[in-house]
């Protein structure tokens, strides 16, 4: 995470002397990329309910100064002004809003299915491909608001705490919003400390499936299931590992698509939190300036007479021909699984090193909050075993376990993974009449390979083919980091792709993340069963 970003504040955090009616202190951050001094200005008052134009003067919402906030000490909000205008910092407002003038179905969905009653940034975003926004409204309502194990309050704490893990403040805010009308009890937003046992103990099964999910064992299973007054039912624990693993991959979405916060300041709670975005002005110009290869090298070395997408047209081609010409041997499948598993390990590290970068601005929702994701296949380390996709597929044993657990669930997961899975308009970019098949099945199976799950069908030799190394960074940025992810890698690769793919593209990864935690969660639960 860019150290010149701020997060929402936990209500406890906020600071300011309660005795003065108006204050103001000033405080310095430097963006790491462009090593710009940011100035915060904290200014604390009382007694008013502000809305956006009465904080600031119009002109001044969308000006990109310097990152500015502001706390209201009494209803203890954080106000942040994004640094673009339109639900996403990274793709034009105009793209998306014209998109959705021209989608009737789009506010059909919201409509009936929308949590908040409302058409929020991320709905905006994701409406560039309605069939898959119906999927999505539809499962995420169904494990938020229908008939389930858990009480409601008691959902959108889960989502609260699962969106903590990588400090995605956007979803937080939502959720306290959620959490509130829902009947929680209020005092629970100061922080785990606050909240019943039972809810603390979902913390190391929570952190396990954040950052490192082939830790999940049976034995955390059956720690949370024991006897006792604070014990978890198994319908109860699959209905809360469902919402932790959906809110962990939509930070990764919400993050990768540059969502702006809701710009509606309007709130009835005490507790509303709104972010300061994720970007510097530098990342806005694009040229924040990281020294590193990663973003500008070119593995295949293409010539400036041949673009990059025809020239990964062209590999598509050659790929399908050989793959018709002769299939590699298992051996060479083994062996190519292992060298992508191994290279991605030099993926990312070599910008951000190993360093955990944490704020204090959403640590009451956090424990452990140094834990995070460390490569499956760690140099030095003793290497675990690998996760063969056919000894627990999501398909013959995950999909059945859910359903069985916490009804209907699984129906509704399954027709998400499979809709982003097979979603396709047969284009890429300017070109028509394309079988992107290929290169959808390599972005979801490079993601399930940083987890360390292996499909012994698929010729890891594709993915090094397909995914040029800029992808590559934005790909385990966006899903093992996502709270560090730029506009710069979002700019950096397929450059002459339209934003709906690249969309597209964020989907693929928010999917593939979701079902790679569910597969040892669920594997996990079958072991205690068994």
């Amino acid at each position: 995470m860019n150290k010149g970003s701020s997060a929402a504040s936990c209500p406890s955090s906020v600071p300011g002397d309660g005795n003065n009616s108006s204050s103001h202190n000033e405080c310095r951050r430097v963006c790491s990329n462009c090593r710009k001094v940011l100035r915060q200005v904290l200014a604390c008052v009382y007694g008013t309910e502000y809305s956006w134009d009465k904080v600031l003067p119009s002109e001044a919402l969308h000006s990109l100064d310097d990152t500015q906030s502001i706390w209201h000490m009494e209803k203890k909000i954080r106000v942040s002004l994004p640094l673009t205008r339109g639900p996403s910092a990274f793709i034009p407002e105009k793209e998306v809003m014209q998109a959705n003038s021209l989608n009737e179905r789009m506010h059909l969905l919201v409509e009936e299915y929308s949590t908040s009653g409302r058409l929020d940034n991320i709905t905006q975003v994701m409406s560039l491909h309605t069939q898959y926004l119906e999927s999505f409204l539809r499962s995420q309502f169904y494990m938020l608001r229908m008939d389930g194990p858990l009480p409601l309050p008691y959902r959108h704490y889960i989502a609260i705490m699962a969106a903590a893990r990588h400090q995605c403040s956007y979803l937080i805010n939502m959720h306290v919003d959620e959490f509130l009308k829902t009947g929680g009890i209020p005092e629970w937003l100061n922080g785990l400390e606050y909240v019943p046992q039972r809810l603390k103990n979902l913390n190391e099964i929570n952190k396990l499936l954040a950052h490192r999910p082939w830790l999940v064992s049976k034995e955390h299973i059956q720690k949370l299931v024991k006897t006792g007054e604070n014990n978890w039912s198994l319908p109860e624990l699959v209905h809360a590992v469902v919402l932790l693993a959906h809110y962990h991959a939509l930070a990764s979405f919400v993050f990768g698509s540059g969502i702006n916060p809701e710009r509606d300041l309007n709130t009835s709670n005490g507790y509303r939190l709104i972010s300061v975005n994720n970007f510097c002005v530098c990342d806005l110009a694009n040229d924040n300036n990281i020294e590193n290869a990663s973003f500008t090298s070119n593995n295949f070395g293409i010539s400036d007479t041949l673009s990059e997408l025809e020239a990964l047209m062209d590999r598509m081609k050659r790929l399908q021909e050989e793959k018709e010409d002769e299939e590699a041997s298992q051996e060479e499948m083994d062996t190519r699984f292992e060298k992508e598993k191994t290279e991605s390990l030099l993926v990312v590290n070599e910008v951000f090193g190993d360093e955990i970068v944490s704020t204090a601005d959403v640590s009451c929702y956090v424990e452990d909050p140094g834990f995070g994701y460390k490569d499956f296949a760690r140099r030095g380390e003793e290497h675990l075993p690998t996760f063969r996709a056919q000894d627990y597929t999501w398909e013959n044993h995950g999909f059945s376990l859910v359903n069985r657990l916490y009804s209907d669930i699984g129906h509704l997961l399954d027709e998400k993974f499979r809709m982003v899975y097979n979603l396709t308009y047969n284009t890429m970019a300017t070109h028509e009449d394309v079988d992107t098949t290929m290169l959808r099945r390599a972005l979801f199976n490079y993601v399930h390979c940083m987890f360390g799950i292996r499909y012994d069908d698929y010729d890891y030799g594709e993915v090094n083919q397909l995914l040029e190394r800029s992808l590559k960074v934005y790909i385990k940025t966006v899903t093992c980091y996502p709270e560090r992810t730029t506009k710069r890698m979002y700019d950096s690769y397929w450059r002459q792709f339209k934003h709906s793919e690249k969309v597209h593209v964020n989907l693929l990864l928010m999917e593939a993340r979701m079902q790679a935690e569910l597969l040892y969660a669920l594997r996990a639960i079958t072991r205690h069963l068994t």
